[in-house]
């Protein structure tokens, strides 16, 4: 006797569409590949963000300027 699991359908979340969460699908949690994409854009322009409070090693690390690339 052989159960097949059927697998498990979530709402996209950049379109609210169907998505299939499985192994088959390469773009999981997203639909496709275009809402996968539309998603690491929005992170990548940041749209989104992660809050956070402000520590005092950020002060510092924003007064010390990088260091100056060696010349050849």
């Amino acid at each position: 006797m052989t159960d097949r699991i059927a697998p498990r359908k979530v709402r996209c979340p950049a379109c609210g569409g169907e998505s299939v969460y499985s192994g088959a699908n390469p773009y999981r949690p997203f639909c496709s590949k275009r809402c996968k994409n539309l998603d690491f854009g929005a992170w990548a322009s940041e749209g989104y963000r992660v809050e956070s409070q402000p520590t005092p090693d950020d002060d510092e690390e924003s007064a010390v300027p990088p260091p100056a690339a060696p010349r050849r």
